[in-house]
């Protein structure tokens, strides 16, 4: 081998030593990188990689939580929830109607055999309405509810024959169950389904902004929505809990199903009084039957089918009770509510006392021809018309005017005579008397006329900017879904009737129309001396364990400064106003009555008895407001009601600051101390005359 081959050779073999050796190191460097990571992911993120395992091979299902319950002001129960299984069906498109009832008849039949024997029995008509073949009630999408309560039988057939009825499938929920009492059922609310309930904004943002449907809301959940079950829907819904299975990539189950528990809905606690509550429905609806059947003089023009009462508390704001008659059967709502119950309680299933709903006439010709629960004040209007009367300085306490039975307004030719009821002329009389005698004469002479000379239109403001600080005009801050501001017609009146008549109609309560506890907050405010407090229904909310989460705080929404002197005036009025059915009260209490007319339909004038108190008069506790649309005058038609409020109340809780049960035998219907009596008729605002004289 020659020298030259010889040297190739070795620098060959260095070359071939050389990359083994890179090879070799490369080798190394990456196995101890791999070693390195190895050690890493076990060591470091061993954990976070076995919980990151586990979840991604789990199946979540969310658990919805229980409801939590609403109590009256003693701790009775109102509103619970319970746990039960329910029959549902789910609807087939291509069923036919006679298939639909061919399978509800075989539905029933099963729930004849197997069901409980004391629960009320359903027809096969009833399960296929239930199914709303035509999505009347319920999305087409949306499960609907034909029967809850299964009993073990039941739940074992339709497990084993499944397959025999297209559509149906048993589930577990929580029903929503309500006191047989019916207390107070428009202000407790109802509950729908989330899935059709997302017409209200509330739930339109839940779905919205909810990310993780497992913490959040359900679809076929059942939320508030109305009342207090949708005011107060945050703190009772609760959370959610969690179920979490561990499967495989097919889905499998392959490990222990480990549960977060749901956390239980708070408690609420009203300041309703169940007692009182139950005596103000009653006392309604035994009065609307009785003036409705009665034969009297006075009772000629009273045709009532409803009536609105709310009695409030004078320095807390409290509601007391609330009622809105007649009133409905809650339970209809259970899982979905049937078309025909739907329409059996289209009257009742709002509240009257702080909304307008219309009369209970299936026919609109009859409707028409009835007037809503929005109606005017009346001669309620005038202990306010007077001291905004004495604090503009109008006239003073002492200030005279000879009433002769009405007022004329108006140019030459083309006069306006207002007048008192029954054409009644009191003579010399000053503003306390104006109030007992109820007199329109000097509320259009005094006040809207006097009003009317201010400059433009500045009267009519400053008449609006009054009644809106004791609550007229404006919502009454009750926070509750729906709430009237009421119908101010004073305004509209000015382009159609013009200024001043308007301002004069204005002063004695045919202006506008009101809520029951819009009224009840301005007795309220008349009661304290100007300050207008925030009705509140919840006195305090409890968690699960009884301790209080919220507790109650009285609020003021404003008040307004007037010299005691001008209250003493309107409240020498008050107490000097007739009215039936407090004969031996062993209460003070001071008061106005009120019939306030308006045109409907084909009646033309129909009168709607309307009445306000505060009890005691010396030291005001309670504020009760009573509206009977066509229930004729005021003093006939509303203040019994308010008696039977009153007492039950002094007997429960205390007129006095302690409850006096041993002064009330038993709670009188509200007819029952009035029959045959005739009293004074002073608070008919008499429009019909003021028309007449034109």
């Amino acid at each position: 081998m020659t020298e030259e081959a010889q040297k190739r050779e070795i620098r060959n073999r260095r070359h071939f030593s050389f990359r083994l050796n890179v090879f070799f190191f490369a080798t190394f460097f990456v196995f101890s990188v791999l070693i390195v990571r190895l050690a890493y992911l076990q060591f470091v993120e061993g954990d976070n990689l076995k919980e990151l395992e586990y979840k991604n091979g789990s199946k979540t299902v969310p658990v919805p939580p229980i409801r939590g319950n609403i109590y009256d002001s003693t701790g009775k129960e109102i509103a619970y929830s319970v746990s039960t299984q329910s029959l549902y069906y789910t609807l087939d498109m291509k069923m036919k109607d006679d298939e639909a009832m061919a399978l509800a008849a075989r539905l029933v039949e099963v729930f004849d055999r197997l069901g409980d024997k004391s629960a009320k029995p359903l027809t096969a008509q009833d399960v296929y309405e239930d199914m709303d073949l035509k999505g009347r009630v319920h999305y087409a999408h949306q499960p609907r509810r034909i029967k809850t309560g299964l009993t073990k039988e039941e739940i074992a057939y339709f497990s084993e024959h499944r397959q025999e009825f297209s559509g149906i499938d048993i589930v577990e929920e929580s029903i929503r169950q309500y006191s047989e009492d019916r207390i107070a059922v428009q202000l407790v609310g109802y509950m729908k389904k989330l899935s059709g309930a997302k017409a209200l904004d509330k739930y339109k943002e839940i779905d919205k902004e909810q990310t993780n449907k497992a913490l959040g809301y359900i679809n076929e959940e059942e939320v508030g929505f109305d009342g207090l079950e949708l005011m107060y829907q945050d703190e009772l819904r609760g959370s959610n809990g969690i179920k979490e299975y561990p499967v495989n990539n097919q889905g499998e189950i392959i490990g222990p199903m480990k549960l977060t528990k749901p956390v239980k809905g708070e408690n609420l606690y009203l300041t309703i009084n169940r007692k009182v509550q139950l005596t103000t429905q009653q006392a309604i609806m035994d009065h609307i039957k009785f003036v409705y059947n009665a034969k009297g003089k006075q009772y000629e023009s009273a045709h009532p089918t409803t009536g609105y009462a709310v009695a409030m508390e004078v320095d807390t704001g409290k509601v007391i009770s609330m009622a809105s008659m007649p009133d409905y059967d809650p339970s209809v709502w259970q899982g979905g509510i049937s078309q025909k119950d739907l329409d059996a309680i289209t009257f009742f299933q709002y509240n009257g006392t702080i909304r307008e709903v219309q009369p209970p006439y299936e026919e609109y010709e009859q409707r028409k021809n009835h007037p809503s629960s929005l109606v005017y004040l009346g001669s309620t209007q005038k202990p306010l018309s007077v001291l905004i009367g004495l604090n503009e300085k109008l006239f003073t306490t002492s200030t005279t005017y000879t009433d002769q039975g009405y007022f004329e307004f108006g140019r030459k030719g083309h006069e306006v005579r207002i007048w008192n009821a029954s054409n009644k002329a009191n003579g010399k009389i000053t503003a306390w008397e104006a109030i007992a005698k109820s007199s329109n004469a000097f509320m259009s002479a005094m006040i809207g006329n006097r009003l009317f000379q201010y400059d433009g239109d500045s009267g009519l403001i400053l008449w609006d900017e009054y009644l809106k600080q004791f609550g007229l005009g404006v919502t009454t801050g009750s926070g509750l879904q729906g709430e009237s501001a009421g119908v101010v017609d004073y305004f509209k009146s000015t382009k159609t009737e013009g200024l001043q008549s308007a301002l004069i109609r204005s002063s004695w309560g045919q202006q506008a129309k009101y809520t029951a506890l819009q009224l009840a907050q301005y007795a309220a405010t008349l009661a304290s001396h100007g300050k207008r407090m925030k009705p509140q229904f919840v006195q305090e909310i409890r968690d699960v364990d009884g301790n209080v989460t919220v507790g109650y705080q009285p609020e003021m929404l404003n008040s307004i400064d007037i010299p005691e002197e001008y209250w003493k005036t309107i409240e020498k009025g008050m107490a000097g106003v007739s009215v039936q059915g407090f004969d031996g009260v062993p209460y003070t209490f001071l008061r106005k009555t009120g019939t306030s007319q308006q045109d409907v339909g084909n009646r033309r004038r129909v009168e709607n008895a309307v009445f306000i108190a505060y009890a005691p008069a010396d030291k005001p506790k309670l504020a009760v407001a009573v509206v009977v649309p066509d229930g004729g005058y005021g003093g006939w038609g509303a203040a019994p009601i308010a008696r039977q409020i009153f007492d039950a109340y002094d007997a429960e809780i205390g007129l006095y600051g302690t409850p006096r049960p041993q002064l009330y035998g038993g709670v009188q219907s509200a007819s029952g101390s009035i029959d045959g009596e005739v009293g004074d008729q002073a608070d008919v605002g008499d429009d019909a005359a003021a028309n007449a004289g034109q």
